[in-house]
């Protein structure tokens, strides 16, 4: 009795139940609104099974699943379907008089394998039919492939193709575990070099990178490995998610920790997104992980939250597979209305369900307060918006490859429609699916589509930004795109008026493990770590880095020096002693007015000839030397202006000559002084050597010998022009080089050995009795210009370039004005300031109080 009350008692609650629902809502749709995907936008399994029927049908059935559980992405699906085969059943050249229609059934995979595995299995799976049931041409499976691949086998039992329309996978792709199975999605085989060159592009060398632990995932950590050790980018973490669910809930904090701790401020998602890798970025939503992620489209995902999967502050970049704009699919979302499809009343309880619309219990197809804004708002949710989806593109291009496929067994069959008019066509979907496997059409939207996997060419890309407004807003700009068809330098475009319209920003946000070395430093590893890592050390001396990040500075060229910067190799100034420096235009005026002087005290001489001054101490000497010495003044022109090759050999030879015959003659009139008046007995041999002159031959014996000298130098190593690039910091300093540097020491050490001849003999003979005795001059004229030239031979050491040559000059002129001044200035005087000495009258009256004296 008390089990009969309780029945009762359930009985009268569900039957109070229904008539409250009948009084909120229609009859027909008797259920609690189920809205616990309304914010999500995840991607579920869609199975789509492909029939045939003869003429146009309308393509309006929409399955009761539907209602139980959509998202925006399904949705997207769903609507590209219809899209494709309406455009293909409108279309008489493809499938004249022949409708393609479907089946669709979403996120019914549970409940399916539970009705296979019943007593009831055959009413639910596609193609398993007895009489009078339907056969299917193909199915549709995605974009869930871990799901796709478990329906292989029970869809070869029921000898039906299967055609994934998801994300490429190599699982997928073995033909040998899965001969019934074929996948639209072109393979990925350029995406890491893709990556790789956005990466490089936005001088990114310091990224991190999160995929699955898989063999997608590996692959393309693989891939990323070769192309980023030609393009100068380093992996600062690599975190691999595993698969083991145990292993992954102990992994978390420390996948958590690999990212917060890295100085990265770029990261890489790539991997199975079925894997637990989307549950990481889902956890991660309420943290702030300031990160730019970069990934592929598999990934522009809606939480439960309303968020973008991937949420980032930063925005995030998506790499999708490029195609053209399909057109007339905005407009076709815009059409989907209920009332378009009056004899599908799915369709009113699916807008019933999501968007808020009321209708009376009368009837269940006329929805009211439903407007076509409402889908719409719902759609923009996704970043994908009224646009197709590289999911939704494939699954476009699967119908239509299907019916092309079609069109070329109808090419063979062409009977086959006639006999069947007006029943239900079927076709053998084996042959149709050795025809998909190798055809190639192109699709309304101007793209070749190629279904044979072994002649597709790369992928090509399209570069999106994506910026999450939450809570149900988004903005996704294409930015750039990327071709491996093209040469390296021309793969990768990115348009930088839409990164700076979409970012607001001129550059983006850095992501490198060193600071970049500016141009004057090089780059120095640090040990132990990556090629990214490193220290900045300036370059050595002249050497230049003009450009940031240079591994090693370049030597500037011989005749270039570095800047002060060390970022430009400038052209050395060239110098030399020139007539327009202060320097050399002093020595000249020197020289001129030395040359000026002496010539003037040689008219003196000439004019004081018969004067016994200039008698004295043979006054024929005193010309020559005089006439040398106007040489040796003019000498240092020679040294001074641009130098050539004859004007290097004409300086040393004629510095050499000219000051031997000065030298030789001072040494002929000390000698000739010394025969004067040390030869106090009568001897005929010495008497007859100073009374023919045979002091005077001393200057060209002397003179001979040095142009002997003279003649070996040049014959053996002359004098060249010689540049210094070396000698003065940005200068090249243009010099005589002195060939042989024996031969001119040589030549200056003769020269040396007549002055201490000369003044040895002068020295001597200083003290001889006469009233014009000029032995003393001779001495202190020697004297000096031995000076003079030891004290060059020490300078000549320690001086180059420019200065050299002025310490040469400056001592051609000290020494041959110390001659001058110190032989001819006293006599000079005498002549032009005591000429009542210079007389014989005085001289007689001189000599005798002298003998009177002794």
């Amino acid at each position: 009795m008390t089990k009969m009350l309780s029945l009762i008692f359930v009985f009268l609650t569900l039957k109070l139940s229904l008539i409250f629902c009948s009084l909120t809502d229609p009859k027909c749709f008797w259920r609690v609104k189920d809205k616990r995907n309304q914010e999500g936008d995840e991607e579920l399994d869609c199975l789509f099974s492909i029939y045939t029927k003869h003429g146009y049908v309308k393509n309006d059935h929409f399955t009761g699943n539907l209602d139980k559980k959509l998202t925006p992405k399904n949705i997207h699906l769903i609507f590209s379907l219809y899209f494709a085969m309406e455009e293909i059943n409108r279309n008489p050249h493809i499938l004249p008089n022949i409708s393609l229609l479907v089946d669709i059934n979403c996120d019914l995979f549970a409940s399916h394998i539970k009705a296979v595995l019943s007593s009831r299995g055959t009413e639910h799976f596609p193609n398993y039919y007895c009489t009078k049931q339907r056969r299917y041409l193909i199915v549709l499976t995605g974009p869930l492939w871990r799901k796709s691949v478990i329906l292989v086998p029970l869809l070869h039992i029921s000898r039906t193709p299967e055609l994934y329309y998801g994300h490429f996978q190599s699982l997928l792709n073995t033909h040998e575990r899965n001969p019934h199975l074929y996948q639209i999605s072109p393979k990925d085989t350029s995406l890491a070099l893709a990556m790789v060159s956005l990466v490089a592009h936005f001088k990114w060398n310091w990224v991190g990178m999160i995929i699955s632990n898989d063999d997608h995932g590996i692959q393309f950590l693989s891939e990323w490995r070769g192309e980023m050790q030609r393009n100068f980018v380093c992996l600062a973490f690599v975190t691999i998610i595993s698969t083991d669910t145990n292993l992954y809930f102990k992994m978390l904090n420390k996948y958590y920790n690999q990212i917060m701790t890295s100085s990265a401020k770029v990261v890489i998602v790539n991997g199975d997104k079925e894997s637990h890798l989307k549950w990481n970025f889902i956890l991660w939503q309420s943290l702030d992980i300031r990160r730019i992620w970069v990934s592929v489209s598999k990934f522009d995902m809606i939480t439960v939250r309303g968020d973008f999967l991937l949420k980032s502050p930063h925005g995030t970049l998506i790499f999708s597979h490029q195609h053209s704009e399909v057109s007339g699919f905005k407009q076709f979302l815009q059409t989907v209305h209920p009332s378009n499809y009056s004899n599908e009343i799915s369709l009113a309880k699916l807008w019933w369900n999501y968007f808020k619309c009321s209708l009376p219990s009368s009837n269940c197809n006329k929805l009211k307060y439903c407007s076509i804004e409402t889908l719409l708002k719902w759609l923009f949710r996704t970043p994908s918006g009224m646009s197709m989806s590289d999911t939704t593109y494939n699954l476009y291009n699967a119908v239509f490859a299907v019916a092309h496929s079609l069109h070329e067994v109808l090419l063979q069959q062409v009977d086959t429609w006639s006999n069947n008019a007006g029943k239900e066509l079927e076709f053998d979907p084996w042959k149709m699916f050795s025809f998909l496997k190798n055809i190639q059409f192109v699709n309304p939207a101007g793209d070749l589509v190629n279904m044979n996997q072994k002649l597709k060419l790369d992928a090509e890309y399209d570069i999106f930004y994506i910026m999450d407004f939450p809570p149900n807003f988004g903005l996704k700009v294409k930015i750039g795109k990327f071709s491996g068809r093209f040469p390296n330098y021309q793969q990768l475009y990115m348009s930088d008026e839409m990164i700076e319209w979409a970012t607001g920003l001129r550059q983006t946000a850095p992501s490198i493990c060193s600071v970049p070395c500016r141009p004057g430093f090089r780059k120095s590893p640090q040990q132990g770590k990556a090629v990214c890592c490193f220290d900045c050390n300036p370059c050595p001396e002249n050497e230049i880095s003009n450009m940031t990040n240079m591994d090693e500075c370049v030597k500037c060229p011989p005749d270039q020096y570095a800047n002060a910067y060390q970022t430009h190799c400038l052209k050395k100034v060239v110098t030399f002693l020139a007539y327009e420096d202060p320097l050399g235009i002093s020595l000249v005026c020197l020289a001129l007015c030395f040359s000026a002087l002496t010539a003037v005290v040689f008219c003196v001489f000439l004019k004081h000839q018969d004067t016994p001054i200039v008698k004295a101490n043979n006054r024929v000497l005193s010309y020559v030397l005089l006439i040398s010495l106007i040489f040796c003044f003019l000498c240092p022109l020679l040294y001074i202006g641009h130098p050539h090759t004859i004007t290097c050999i004409m300086q040393q030879t004629t510095f050499a000559i000219v000051f031997t015959v000065a030298t030789s003659t001072v040494l002929a009139k000390t000698i000739t002084v010394v025969l004067a008046f040390k030869v106090t007995v009568p001897d005929k041999r010495m008497r007859s050597l100073l009374v023919s002159g045979a002091p005077n031959f001393i200057i060209p014996v002397c003179t001979m010998i040095q142009m002997l000298l003279c003649g070996i130098w040049i014959g053996t190593s002359p004098p060249f022009v010689d540049a210094d690039v070396h000698m003065e910091h940005g200068h090249i300093i243009i010099v005589c080089n002195k060939g042989s540097v024996i031969s001119f020491y040589c030549a200056l050490g003769y020269l040396g050995s007549l002055a201490l001849a000369s003044f040895t003999i002068a020295f001597l003979a200083r003290n001889l009795p006469d009233t014009f005795n000029e032995t003393k001059f001779l001495t202190f004229s020697m004297l000096v210009f031995c000076s003079v030239w030891v004290t060059f031979l020490a300078v000549y050491q320690s001086t180059k370039g420019k200065s050299l040559v002025a310490v040469e000059v400056f001592s051609i002129l000290a020494s041959s004005g110390g001659l001058f001044l110190c032989i001819f200035a006293p006599k000079c005087y005498i002549i032009l300031l005591r000429p009542k000495i210079n007389s014989f009258h005085k001289f007689r009256i001189t000599n005798a109080k002298a003998e009177y004296i002794h």
